[in-house]
């Protein structure tokens, strides 16, 4: 089974168990901690990809640090089952596939833009209000910078990709005129 279907089980259970609690916004920022922790210490994080730990001994370690920090119940045996099945590796997937499904349910969807220069305020308005509209979803972009675009901007929600940049207009101009 692949990584991301795993990790995808994985925050799939985790949000049926805060939904069922009542306490999703709660569980979703614990989950953000404990993920930036790892992340932030070189220890943990050695500790996450060894192979040589036991499964079982990294789940004492994570219970004894998450006891600590206060993290709930819920978190904590969470984390004891991803840690005894030697899944804590995919702690950075697990974390993005809940806050994606966290956003889904909330009919929230990203839009990651990518411009050659940064949008103004007005920018970045027009196109969240477009978007939304065409997509009926809150919209929330993400904005990356690409000198090599030369002008306009790409935007990617899901799978879909509409490129308005120069660059892809004077790719597809090429196309055409080679096939012509």
């Amino acid at each position: 089974m692949s990584s991301r279907l795993t990790a995808r089980r994985y925050a799939k259970a985790l949000l049926q168990i805060a939904d069922k609690q009542g306490n999703v916004p709660q569980l979703q920022q614990e989950l953000e901690t404990v993920a930036a922790t790892v992340a932030a210490n070189a220890d943990l994080s050695r500790l996450v990809a060894s192979p040589l730990v036991l499964p079982t001994k990294k789940a004492q370690v994570f219970e004894t640090i998450l006891a600590a920090a206060k993290v709930s119940e819920s978190m904590r045996h969470f984390f004891k089952v991803v840690a005894e099945a030697g899944r804590l590796n995919l702690l950075p997937d697990i974390r993005r596939t809940f806050a994606d499904q966290v956003d889904e349910r909330a009919g929230i969807v990203e839009a990651k833009v990518t411009s050659a220069q940064p949008l103004s305020d007005a920018q970045a308005k027009a196109l969240i209000a477009s978007l939304g509209t065409r997509t009926g979803k809150t919209i929330r972009l993400s904005w990356h910078q690409d000198a090599t675009l030369l002008g306009g901007v790409k935007v990617q929600v899901g799978s879909t990709v509409l490129d308005a940049s120069l660059q892809g207009q004077l790719r597809q101009l090429k196309t055409q005129l080679l096939t012509a």
